[in-house]
């Protein structure tokens, strides 16, 4: 087939409306993702007051069909209610998994809390005596010369005496690319992990751990092409800010066509993604404006709420019943002391949760911005190239038009294989933002090679690569299948997992802290790199590992590390749903 066929075949297959799925869960049939938007498509430049009468005792809307969440800290479920099937066009098979949290042995729970009861009853007796019979090590925790130690004992505790036990388990050194598979640097501790020598030894393994989805972190093929001539051709930075002499051909041009690709008029490219969110909340609301926060959202998003001075209050994770409640509940009382009404209210989550798995409820989330007038923003940091039949993100996945989202925000350091993240709006948004947010006035640029980077992996996601038209719908394919395959094994086998299905992200419960440090050495045994995750990052007793699927993965890849982590589970007795699967 020649160039100019396989470009046409590529264009038509970019849309990925009809094509055929396989048995690991994809649709055969769909309908087009995109609506109409309407017609009062609000802008977040307007500082209008959120006065809207409550509707109170509303008829509920018939039920689509899809299943209920379930999340770890609440066990109540919400069912989505959309009369005008604004999800429908999400895969046909998108069932909710249960995460099987209702089954949990009382046992388990219990043995958990006590180990970790343990654990700081021994740290503070190992502090008691230390403190009396070898001071010197203590110097850096007592006042010193009329000055407060800069982290008290206790602040210092956790990771003293809890983290140090486990820290071999992570900041595990790397060389070469992080791919499908990654080189480890070998290195011991002859002081309890305290210090680490390098052995000069390396270890071959297979990467679940980095968010390489769909494998374009590569130091070979088109993209990397690409980024070598745009150094030839451009240097590596521009040395400067956006607002000064950082405002390139290049990064116009990307931006252009980041915008097209999450369906918004505009968008602002940031060099760091969790700047991307703590910069740029503080320029969409201040004093006098109410954000509504999940309660699972990302450290740079509770950071963005905290600067911005706005108040901020926080619903149960992915419930749009909590949500509106808290949305009754503001509106009808206004401000603090003066009850005034808001200025501005901004409902904010994110499109997949990196340490659940599990996408947001967003087209409950709509529907309550239609009735309540809220402004929404999105963080698709983890879903933006990996969920949706066209790799757009959580919008696609769900059949949401995306102008029914104000802010779309994003980062490159997942699915592009780069670094930075976007946020995308409308015209007049974004170019209020370039004048008022701290990442476009005063941060720099975005560097030629990332740029690149983003361009050129975008394009090929897109098809407009005639070169490579067809590879990037086949990583999209192959990460679909990959994630659903890993994640349903997992579950066969009786382990208790988080999330969704088609995520990449696929969380598997361990509780125990003991058993959080001996999986991850245990993987690493087998030559297998993971990354596991404990408080306080995750509930104390919700302790889990975090496989990251990718497109770079063979089906042979995930066959062996599904044969490993079998033999893991059976030597920690981590298959708590064996038997509840077997009958």
């Amino acid at each position: 087939m020649g160039k100019g066929k396989r470009a046409i075949q590529a264009y038509k297959s970019t849309e990925f409306i009809e094509q055929a799925r396989d048995a690991d869960g994809l649709v055969v049939l769909g309908q087009h993702p995109f609506k109409a938007a309407p017609s009062t498509s609000s802008s977040l430049l307007s500082c209008e007051t959120v006065c809207e009468p409550i509707k109170a005792n509303q008829e509920k809307k018939g039920s689509n069909g899809q299943q209920q969440h379930q999340t770890v800290t609440e066990t109540t479920t919400t069912s989505s209610s959309d009369a005008e099937g604004n999800n429908t066009a999400a895969y046909d098979d998108d069932i909710k998994w249960s995460s099987g949290l209702d089954v949990v042995p009382s046992f388990i729970l219990v043995t958990t809390y006590l180990s970790y009861l343990m654990l700081i009853v021994i740290a503070h007796i190992r502090d008691f005596f230390g403190k009396l019979f070898y001071p010197e090590n203590y110097v850096q925790l007592r006042e010193q010369n009329g000055y407060a130690p800069m982290v008290s004992d206790f602040e210092s505790l956790w990771s003293r005496r809890l983290y140090r036990r486990i820290r071999d388990c992570f900041n595990r050194p790397i060389t070469g690319v992080a791919g499908g598979h990654v080189t480890l640097l070998d290195r011991i501790s002859n002081d309890f992990n305290n210090t680490y020598e390098f052995t000069g030894r390396v270890r071959e393994t297979l990467n679940l751990a980095s968010y390489n989805y769909l494998g374009f972190a590569q130091s070979h093929g088109p993209c990397a092409d690409k980024v070598e001539q745009a150094i030839r051709e451009n240097g590596l930075t521009h040395a400067s800010t956006r607002a000064e002499a950082g405002r390139s051909r290049q990064l116009v041009d990307t931006e252009e066509m980041v915008a097209r690709f999450v369906g918004a008029e505009a968008a602002l490219i940031v060099s760091m993604g969790y700047a991307t969110n703590a910069l740029n909340i503080p320029a969409l609301v201040s004093k006098g404006c109410l954000i509504l926060s999940d309660e699972l959202n990302h450290s740079s998003l509770v950071s963005g709420a905290r600067l911005s001075g706005a108040t901020i209050r926080v619903f149960s994770h992915n419930n749009a019943r909590s949500l509106e409640r808290e949305l009754r509940r503001c509106i009808s009382q206004g401000q603090q002391r003066t009850h005034r009404p808001w200025k501005k209210i901004l409902v904010v989550v994110e499109g997949l949760y990196s340490m659940e798995g599990e996408m947001c409820c967003l087209p409950e989330i709509v529907e309550l911005r239609r009735k309540y007038g809220f402004y929404l923003f999105v963080d698709e940091a983890h879903s933006i190239g990996a969920l949706g039949k066209r790799g757009r993100g959580v919008c696609d996945h769900f059949g949401v038009d995306p102008r029914e989202v104000d802010v779309l925000m994003g980062t490159f350091t997942k699915s592009f294989g780069a670094a930075g993240g976007y946020i995308a709006g409308s015209r007049a948004l974004m170019d209020f933002m370039r004048l008022h947010s701290h990442s476009a006035v005063y941060a720099e640029a975005m560097s030629v090679p990332v740029l690149a980077q983003v361009s050129s992996s975008m394009r090929m996601i897109m098809g407009e690569d005639r070169e490579h038209a067809l590879e990037g719908q086949q990583r999209l394919d192959q990460l679909a299948v990959n994630s659903r395959y890993f994640a349903r094994r997992l579950s066969e086998m009786g382990f208790m997992t988080l999330g969704d299905p088609g995520s990449p992200v696929i969380p598997l419960l361990l509780f125990n802290p003991a058993k959080i440090s001996a999986f991850s050495r245990e993987c690493l045994r087998r030559n297998i790199s993971v990354v596991v995750v404990s408080y306080p990052a995750t509930p104390i007793i919700y302790g889990r590992v975090r496989f990251c699927v990718s497109a770079s993965h063979t089906r042979e890849d995930l066959d062996y590390a599904l044969e490993q982590v079998s033999e893991i589970g059976d030597l920690l007795m981590l298959k708590f749903l064996k038997n509840a699967n077997s009958k």
